[in-house]
């Protein structure tokens, strides 16, 4: 398994403390950014590109959420 950039794990990091799946505005909230477009589409692109590694998965509704087994709760 590749090693992912602090990036992608302080997002991956955000969905792990997460009970449910997260918007990407969300995840930009909690990682301290503003909730403007420029940056929640930076979030979005990075998520989705951490997605195709199968870290988290993209919903269909566009929210994103952990692989049960990665959230580290045992789930």
């Amino acid at each position: 398994m590749s090693v992912l950039t602090l990036e992608y794990q302080r997002i991956v990091g955000v969905l792990a403390a997460s009970p449910a799946a997260l918007a990407c505005g969300e995840i930009a909230s909690v990682l301290g950014l503003e909730r403007v477009p420029a940056k929640v589409e930076g979030v979005r692109s990075k998520a989705a590109r951490v997605a195709e590694r199968g870290r988290p998965v993209k919903e269909p509704s566009g929210r994103f959420t952990l692989v049960p087994g990665l959230r580290g709760d045992g789930s």
